[in-house]
């Protein structure tokens, strides 16, 4: 069951894995949300976990787990009595309680892969792989849906008005059906109420452009202390800290819109609510979008044409993205021990130094290196995200480079587990 009301965590759904009407309506927000709440009592000190004790380990994931329930429940909860599925009053008690309990029942599927992935039956993590389904899934469907829509063009009795909704198979629908076959690669190249060619021609072309970036690196050359002689290199690349910036930037950017639009269905007319953002709803569309504030400035354009009806917000909007990512991605590094320092620490328990440098200044030369490459990483992929939302890539320039790189990480730990297959059978 679903209801046609604005859907106000739109903005978050690319990052959490979710997707509206469907089973998957609280993807991966109760794990996410779990840890990060357990982690941060774990870090305050509110809650006291030694992580070398085994036992340890298991109560706190036994703990996060059974909190991850606990949120889905409240979550299920809420989405039902919220309206998300028709007014309760309505669809009635019966109906509503049976929609809290599938809910529940998909989160407790969606715990169990995740915990069968973290147990090593499969590669990388859970949460990894269902953002980048979900955003393959989008931009798969909107490639290839069977779905028909009457578009209220051409004649009835040739039935020319109806059009897939898939971009691909939308072109040899037109091909079949139109006598002008220039016309229809043009119509299917261009056409704005479905799915179009150069939608997906522009999602290809930013995956290729990510996976090409992904190989950008500076190799800092180190020698062992332990065996003399023995040589190798530090690889630094230029995605230092991965989809990390991205991601962060819209879990910001989505909390500003959701408490943006709380406040603008409650207090309309308060004028500081308004500077925040000024929300209206287009027909047709699964949300409402900000006309005017803080909130407009930082939503994407999503074509050139919109980005040339008002450079000022265009110029604020990319402004915005780069200095985020960057940012971010600077501080991503000291947050997740892969500073300058946790390296140079690593490269001394391993007994390895900078080749040309003594032990003392290793740090000094890694903090030439690191920080500007996680900033200058963030900046090109906060770049990246602008262009692919400038040129309508499917699933969003955020959900294209969240895929790519986690794709990409699959791909690394595949071949490096192959490698150490090969040197074990050796």
């Amino acid at each position: 069951m679903s209801s046609e009301s604005a859907d106000p965590m739109y903005w978050m759904r690319v990052i959490m894995a979710s997707n509206r009407g469907t089973l998957m309506e609280l993807g991966i927000t109760p794990i996410v949300s779990s840890g990060m709440i357990m982690q941060l009592l774990a870090g305050a000190n509110i809650i006291e976990v030694d992580y070398s004790l085994k036992e340890d380990r298991a109560l706190f994931s036994g703990a996060q787990k059974l909190f991850a329930m606990v949120i889905a429940v409240g979550q299920a909860t809420a989405s039902v009595w919220s309206g998300v599925y028709g007014n309760p009053s309505d669809i009635g008690a019966g109906i509503a309680l049976l929609l809290v309990l599938q809910l529940c029942f998909a989160a407790l599927i969606t715990m169990l892969l995740d915990e069968l992935l973290q147990k090593g039956y499969g590669l990388g993590s859970g949460i990894s792989l269902f953002i980048a389904t979900n955003i393959c899934e989008t931009i798969i469907w909107k490639a290839f849906s069977p779905i028909t829509y009457n578009t209220g063009r051409g004649f009835s009795i040739l039935n020319l008005g109806t059009e897939f909704e898939g971009a691909v198979v939308g072109l040899f629908h037109l091909l079949f059906t139109r006598n002008d076959k220039f016309r229809a690669v043009k119509e299917a190249m261009y056409r704005t109420n479905l799915p179009n060619l150069s939608s997906l021609l522009a999602t290809v072309f930013i995956f290729a452009v990510v996976i090409y970036l992904q190989g950008f690196r500076v190799e800092i050359p180190v020698k062992s202390n332990r065996m003399r002689g023995q040589q190798g290199s530090y690889p630094i690349k230029l995605f230092y800290t991965s989809n990390m910036p991205i991601m962060l930037q819209s879990a910001l950017v989505s909390n500003i819109f959701f408490v943006s639009q709380m406040l603008f269905k409650r207090f309309p007319d308060n004028f500081f609510i308004r500077l925040l953002g000024v929300w209206s709803n287009e027909e047709g569309v699964p949300t409402d979008f900000a006309s005017s504030g803080f909130a407009y400035y930082i939503s994407p354009p999503h074509s050139i044409a919109d980005a040339l009806a008002d450079p000022a917000r265009f110029a604020v909007y990319v402004a915005f993205m780069l200095t985020a990512c960057a940012l971010f991605s600077k501080t991503w590094i000291e947050v997740s021990g892969s500073s300058p320092r946790d390296v140079a620490k690593q490269l001394k328990d391993q007994q390895l130094v900078l080749r040309g440098h003594r032990d003392e200044s290793m740090y000094k030369e890694l903090k030439k290196v690191i920080p500007t490459a996680a900033a200058f990483g963030g900046l090109c992929i906060g770049a990246l995200s602008v262009t692919a939302d400038l040129l309508g890539a499917i699933g969003s320039g955020t959900g294209i480079l969240l895929a790519v790189t986690i794709i990409y990480q699959y791909f690394e730990i595949f071949v490096k587990e192959q490698y150490e297959e090969g040197m074990v059978a050796l």
